[in-house]
């Protein structure tokens, strides 16, 4: 366990250098927003390609391990919304913190981290955590925070989810990868040397970006907030572990990888819808803060224990 801790150290230390960069304001906000853009369109996009391109669909796919990760959590996702209701809290606030409570820093933290740590062949599963969060959850709030507001579902926000999937770089470079790979393409040299390159401007530069922008997040309403840190830390990656190790038939190695993927802190892109539709930013904010601080112990101790699994 402490040799695993050793090794995520310098993960967060890179995240508390861009944290120390942007809190004394040598790198102010808008430079993290250039730089995160970078990393979102370029850099793990790259990362992206270049493993998908290098897999098939049929290696990719597991119905299984989309079965156990969904299932564990929606259940995780439906608690957060039931508890958030008996709070007297609105759909959209609900919706919100729901949305904290099960989507993690897969993108800028998980595809870094755990495919050094855990191995390339963590991708896989990765992947297909990242599409589940995007095509399913992602979809939900944009659908659950408009149709409340409207009174009603209407195809115009269909389009609108549609949209953002088709716009998500992550998905296009993956889709696009994929497509590569069962076209049978070949990957030039000179094009692998500069997806493999670029991609690994990905996992500096989203770390480093990370902790820049918790340098602008405030701890306000921390109850609230511990509480889907909780969530999200404990109680996401203990549904999953149960969901891939006890109910459904999913391998060692891609189990451990999801559980590791469902025990990361609460993603920045909660915090960009949050503030888009106007709804809790602040509480999003602070859950970000906390569970990324958090995670530093939490994380560490999660992929200790599921590295005995395989």
């Amino acid at each position: 366990m402490l040799a695993v801790f050793l090794q995520t150290i310098p993960f967060f230390l890179i995240i508390g250098l861009g944290y120390g960069a942007g809190r004394t304001g040598f790198f102010p906000e808008p430079a993290t927003a250039w730089l995160t853009k970078f990393v979102f369109y370029f850099a793990l996009s790259a990362m992206l390609f270049r493993f998908s391109a290098n897999l098939s669909i049929a290696e990719v796919f597991d119905i299984w391990f989309v079965a156990a990760y969904l299932c564990a959590t929606g259940v995780v996702y439906l608690a957060a919304t039931g508890i958030a209701m008996l709070r007297r809290q609105t759909v959209e606030v609900a919706a919100v913190e729901a949305q904290c409570a099960v989507i993690g820093n897969v993108g800028f933290l998980g595809i870094p981290m755990l495919t050094l740590l855990m191995g390339e062949d963590a991708i896989v599963s990765i992947m297909l955590v990242l599409a589940v969060d995007l095509i399913v959850f992602g979809s939900l709030i944009v659908i659950l925070v408009t149709g409340s507001r409207d009174g009603r579902m209407n195809v115009r926000v269909l389009g609108t989810v549609g949209m953002g999937l088709l716009k998500n770089p992550m998905i296009v470079s993956i889709v696009l990868g994929l497509l590569w790979s069962g076209l049978a393409l070949p990957i030039p040299q000179v094009m692998n040397d500069f997806l493999s390159l670029l991609g690994g401007a990905a996992t500096p530069g989203a770390l480093f970006a990370i902790g820049a922008s918790l340098a602008s997040k405030s701890a306000e309403r921390p109850v609230i907030a511990g509480y889907l840190s909780a969530c999200k830390l404990v109680l996401h990656p203990a549904a999953v572990a149960v969901a891939a190790l006890l109910v459904f038939p999913v391998a060692p190695y891609p189990a451990a990888v999801m559980i590791a993927a469902a025990a990361l802190p609460v993603a920045g892109n909660v915090y960009i819808l949050a503030q888009h539709y106007g709804v809790a930013p602040q509480r999003v904010s602070a859950s970000i803060l906390i569970s990324t601080t958090l995670a530093v112990v939490t994380v560490s101790l999660v992929i200790g224990w599921v590295s005995a699994l395989y």
